[in-house]
This record gives structure tokens, C-alpha cells and sequence, in this order.
């Protein structure tokens, strides 16, 4: 065949577009006007059955996406459009313009787009409201992955698009094809509580998301508490990824809350998300029902040697575990080496990351030496702050709140007549004398009266009776019959939560670094020797005494006043493991 044949053959080939794509990704082209498109437009023309447009790498002007856009009218068959990166240095007032111009066409041409990719365009609110008319439109009622990262959207922008979201599903669902969007992702968007709120009540209608990306957008607990309601609602989540936000314990337990009722789950990126110990614990509670996880990073999130460990020890049936990132904590060299052995011990050693940027282990509080504690609370005291002490008696009166006021007298002489008002006296100053004085009906006094939801409450009455624990036959008894009595309402109680009263109980023992400061109590054997005839019993949970092992095993320096108590405990816990 002559060269010329071969060269016309080329050329005519270069022109036929093999495939559904047309893409003009990473040509840095600078689409400035008409003219400037003239090539792309009849590209776009002449594409028959375009079913994806990427345009990324570009930068793209007002009057070129009307270019682009009238060429765009005619394409039905349209479903991907890839647009990020695609206004570098143009003013932020053309970007909408030029999103309305690209959005219209879309709406005009009757598209169904599955994908839409708007990432790396820093358009901020204006931007959203861009492609707010798009959104709502039947063009995105068969919208499956929407793309938004790095976008600048703020807390306005977030508001606007869970509008749009919202009203694309009621639309949707009233067409008889009800939005099933399962891919979401808007990191690096400052979204904050506000648009992470806003954005959950549209991900709680939808229900149908599988990835939810939302780093770095400075949300804290109330955003990341809604978010975990959102979540509760898309059963089908595989992949959710909130890296570099600030949860702190009181977001950790709503999360894992949710993690309860998403099976599904494969990869959780809670990094540097100040998950922190107490959180941390409670996500391994989570743990147990994702029998498909594949990665769940934790990293730089002040998490302690020993709460890392409980991490580990809830990852040893994950079959399907491939990476633990648990890097940038606060372990110490001694927790690192802990830590990589227990991996190593459940076979598990190639999946843990490296830990290389490690914070240290956490320095022990100054403000108490619980070693230096005999069998006396007084003995422990210290020079408190007027802030502290009114705090330790808020929590104080917390506690005596936590029964209820139906009990108090109002409306119910019957129960108060039983001896609430004993009660009361005795959760303001317990005794054995107290406590004995309750008489037959004790348990049923506390049973009538406690607030078994509030797992902070029920420890911190636990508390109480054990440290009067002694070898008084009677007073033995009353103390083993009420604390079962606690545990074994709260446990049947559906808003109580374990992992909360267990991180309550090591927290004031001493043995757990809290978020906040609390008064730690004066531990006593009998803390501990009641903890034991709980662990024992069928109601306690076999995760939870788990939890207790690693922290008693650890924390010998603790636990040096109580030692014997302390190895009866340790023994106990591990029989209930094994068993």
C-alpha cells in the first residue's frame, strides 16, 4: 500500500472515536472564547453516542463553556461528565456562569448522567448555586456519584447542595425513580457543622450511599454526631472516610453507634480525627458486626499504648483485614513493641502500618497519686481549683439526678414509701450502715429508681457500692446483689452502652487517661473484687471483660496498692476469655 494511502487511512482513523469517551484531560488548553473551542465543539458534533466528557486540566471561559454547551444540547446519551480542574486562574465571578451555561445544555439535551466530577474547582458557594438547577433537574435523578472535592463550598455552599440533593430525591421518588446516589465525596470544603449537618439530613433520605468522603472540612462532634444518624440510614455503606476532622469521645461514640448497623463496612479512615482513647474504645465495640473490614486507620488521634492494644485484640477475627494504621499515637516505645507483638501473636503482623511517628507514650496525671491512697477517700484528696471542685459536685449531683423524678414524690407516694429519700442519702454519702439499712427491698429500691440508660451514671453508682465493699458476710452480699442488679437492668436497657460504662469505670480507677478531668476515686480492693464477681456472672459481656484484661494486665503502677485483688481480678477475666 503507497504512503499516502497509509497516511489518509491514519488520518481518517485519528477522526473515528473508538469507544464512549471523548477526553481532553491534562491538555492544559486555555478556552478563553469561541475560537478558542472551534475543534473541541466539532469534536463534541460529530461523536455519536457520547457517553463521557473530560474536560479536567483545562481552564475553561465564560464564553467557551457557551461554546461547548450548545454542542453539548444535542447529547442524550451523555452519563459521565469529568469537569474538575477546569477554571485554574479564571475569576471566581465566571465560574457560575459558566457551570449554569455547561448545566443548561445538560438539561435541554434530556442527559442521565451517573457521574458528575467537579473536583479542584475552587468555586465556593456561588459555584454550588452554579449547578444547583442541574442538581434538581430529572438530568441527575440517575445520579450515582456526585465528586466535589477541594471545592471551597463553606458552610454556605453545603447548605445549598443539600438542598439541591434533597429536592433531586423528592423529585426523583415522585417520578418513580427515586435518587440512588452512592458515591459522595467533598473533602477540603469547610463545610463545619453546619453544612456537615445540612448534608447529613439529605444522606439520611437518600439512604443508598456506599462512599462517603468528607475530610478536612473542620467538622467537630455535632457534625460528626448527625453524620453518624446519616449513616445509620444507608445500610449498603462500604467506605467512609472522615480523616483529618475532630471527633473527640462524644463523636467516637456516635460513630460507633452507627457502625452497629452497617455490616457492610470495609474501610474506616477515622485518622486524625482526635478519636483519643475513650473513643477509640468504644469504635471496638463497633468492631465485633464488620465481619468484612478490610482497613481502619486511627492514627495520629492521642490514642494510649493500652487502648491501641483493645484495637488489636478487636481486629483478631478479621479475616479480611489488610492494613491497621494506628501511626502518630501515643503508645511509647515499650506500647510500639506491645503492640507490634499482639499483631504478630494473632498472625496479623504484616497488617499493622508503621508506627514511626509515634508520639510517646502519655505522661501520668500530676494531680493524682492513687498508690499513696490506703483505705481511706480523704487520704487521696488534692488542692483543687474552686472549678474543679464545683465540677466534682456537679457530677456528684449528676449522679443523684440519674434516678428519676417520677421517684421523688411527684405523683407516686406508693414508690416513695419504699425509702427513695434513704436512696438519696445514700448516694450523697454511702456507708455500709447505709446500705444495710435499705433492708430486703434494697434491690428492688434500685431497680425502681435508677436510670439504667446513662452507663456514666450506673458506673459511677457502681463505684460507690463496691468501694464499701468488705468481708461482712451481709454487707458482701448487699453490695454483690445490687451490683448485679445494675448491670444486669442496664445491660437490657437498648440506650444503655457497655463500652461507655467500662471506659467511665477505668477513667475514675485510674487506669484510663479521660478527655476531660474527673476525680479519680481512691481505689480500693473492693473496686476490684466486685468488678470480679460481675465478670463472672453469665449477663457480663465477654468483649467487655476483654477490654478489662488489657487495662489490669498494664497497669501494675496503678494497681500496687491492690495487688492481690488486682491478680484475682486478672485471673477471673481470663477465664472468662477462654472460656
Amino acid at each position: 500500500m503507497a504512503s499516502v494511502d497509509i497516511d489518509q487511512l491514519t488520518e481518517a482513523l485519528a477522526k473515528t472515536h473508538v469507544g464512549e469517551e471523548l477526553s481532553y484531560k491534562g491538555h492544559g488548553l486555555k478556552l478563553n472564547d469561541k475560537q478558542s473551542v472551534e475543534k473541541i465543539v466539532h469534536e463534541i458534533e460529530q461523536f455519536q453516542g457520547l457517553k463521557a466528557l473530560r474536560l479536567e486540566g483545562n481552564t475553561v471561559g465564560v464564553e467557551a463553556a457557551q461554546a461547548i454547551s450548545k454542542a453539548l444540547e444535542s447529547k442524550k446519551d451523555l452519563q459521565r461528565c469529568y469537569w474538575s480542574d477546569m477554571f485554574t486562574g479564571r475569576l471566581r465571578s465566571e465560574i457560575p456562569a459558566a457551570l449554569k451555561s455547561l448545566g443548561s445544555a445538560l438539561m435541554i439535551s434530556g442527559a442521565k448522567l451517573t457521574e458528575l466530577d467537579l473536583s479542584d474547582n475552587a468555586f465556593g458557594p456561588d459555584g454550588v448555586k452554579g449547578i444547583e438547577d442541574l442538581l434538581k433537574s430529572p438530568v441527575c435523578y440517575t445520579l450515582q456519584e456526585l465528586r466535589l472535592n477541594n471545592c471551597g463550598m463553606g458552610i454556605g455552599g453545603g447548605k445549598i447542595l443539600a438542598s439541591a440533593l434533597t429536592e433531586c430525591y423528592k423529585q426523583s421518588s415522585a417520578a418513580g425513580s427515586p435518587l440512588k446516589l452512592k458515591v459522595f465525596v467533598a473533602g477540603r470544603n469547610r463545610l463545619e457543622n453546619d453544612g456537615a449537618t445540612a448534608l447529613s439530613q439529605a444522606f439520611q433520605l437518600i439512604g443508598s450511599l456506599e462512599e462517603v468522603h468528607m475530610p478536612q472540612n473542620g467538622i467537630n462532634h455535632p457534625g460528626i454526631t448527625a453524620l453518624a444518624t446519616a449513616m445509620q440510614h444507608n445500610p449498603n455503606l462500604r467506605v467512609l472516610n472522615l480523616n483529618d476532622n475532630t471527633f473527640t469521645k462524644r463523636g467516637a461514640v456516635a460513630m460507633a453507634q452507627a457502625l452497629r448497623h452497617l455490616c457492610n463496612v470495609q474501610v474506616i479512615n477515622f485518622g486524625d480525627c482526635l478519636v483519643r482513647s475513650e473513643g477509640a474504645i468504644a469504635l471496638t465495640a463497633a468492631l465485633k458486626g464488620l465481619s468484612v473490614l478490610k482497613e481502619l486507620n486511627l492514627s495520629f488521634g492521642e490514642i494510649s499504648d493500652t487502648a491501641a492494644l483493645v484495637v488489636s485484640r478487636a481486629l483478631r477475627d478479621k479475616a479480611d483485614l489488610e492494613k491497621l494504621d494506628l501511626n502518630g499515637n501515643c503508645l511509647g516505645e515499650d506500647g510500639c513493641e506491645a503492640l507490634k507483638e499482639a499483631m504478630e501473636n494473632m498472625g496479623m503482623g504484616d497488617v499493622l502500618g508503621s508506627l514511626s511517628d509515634d508520639e510517646g507514650q502519655e505522661e501520668e496525671d500530676d494531680e493524682d497519686d492513687e498508690e499513696d491512697c490506703e483505705d481511706d477517700e480523704e487520704d487521696c484528696e488534692d488542692e483543687d481549683t474552686e472549678e474543679e471542685k464545683k465540677e466534682e459536685e456537679e457530677n456528684k449531683q449528676n449522679c443523684i439526678n440519674g434516678l428519676k423524678d417520677e421517684y421523688k414524690g411527684e405523683g407516686n407516694p406508693e414508690k416513695v414509701s419504699l425509702g427513695s429519700t434513704d436512696i438519696l442519702s445514700f448516694l450523697q454519702f454511702p456507708s455500709a450502715e447505709k446500705l444495710l439499712n435499705l433492708g430486703g427491698k434494697r434491690v428492688q429500691l434500685f431497680e425502681q429508681q435508677m436510670d439504667f440508660s446513662d452507663a456514666a451514671k450506673v458506673a459511677d453508682v457502681f463505684l460507690q457500692l463496691s468501694s464499701l465493699y468488705e468481708e461482712d458476710a451481709e454487707v458482701k452480699q448487699a453490695v454483690f446483689e445490687i451490683s448485679d442488679a445494675l448491670l444486669k437492668n442496664a445491660l437490657s436497657s437498648p440506650q444503655f452502652q457497655i463500652y461507655s460504662f467500662t471506659s467511665s469505670l477505668l477513667v475514675k480507677l485510674g487506669l484510663l487517661k479521660g478527655e476531660k478531668r474527673v476525680k479519680k476515686v481512691c481505689l480500693l480492693p473492693g473496686h476490684l473484687l466486685a468488678l470480679k464477681h460481675c465478670v463472672e456472672q453469665d449477663y457480663f459481656p465477654v468483649d467487655q471483660a476483654n477490654v478489662l484484661e488489657v487495662f489490669v494486665s498494664r497497669n501494675s503502677k496503678v494497681l500496687a496498692s491492690c495487688m492481690s485483688a488486682r491478680d484475682d481480678l486478672k485471673a477471673t477475666l481470663e477465664k472468662r476469655i477462654s472460656a
